[in-house]
């Protein structure tokens, strides 16, 4: 199942959290873009945030983020470092997705 842009506007606010600390949460105004106020009451909705218009992470919500800020992590670094590619082997076969 591919990622639909309501998942998108969910990663994206899961992505702003602070995960340093506990102790600091966000605030998504009424003024925000409307996507961005809905992807947070559907965060809030599945547990994963304490209010409706963001507050701090559950514990479910800080696993969620922790995988969130990771995949974007690792989709954003540079790939010369991929052992894959230094070991010169062959990358796995493409899957048709159309």
């Amino acid at each position: 199942m591919p990622y639909t842009t309501d998942l998108i506007h969910e990663l994206n606010t899961l992505i702003r959290f602070d995960l340093a600390t506990s102790q600091q949460g966000i605030k998504v105004h009424k003024t925000a873009d409307p996507a961005v106020i809905e992807a947070t009451r559907r965060l809030h909705v599945k547990g994963l945030l304490t209010q409706v218009d963001g507050g701090y992470l559950t514990g479910l919500g800080r696993d969620a983020a922790e995988h969130a800020q990771a995949a974007l992590t690792i989709l954003t670094s540079n790939a010369s470092g991929s052992p894959m590619l230094e070991t010169g082997a062959s990358p796995a076969p493409q899957r048709d997705f159309a």
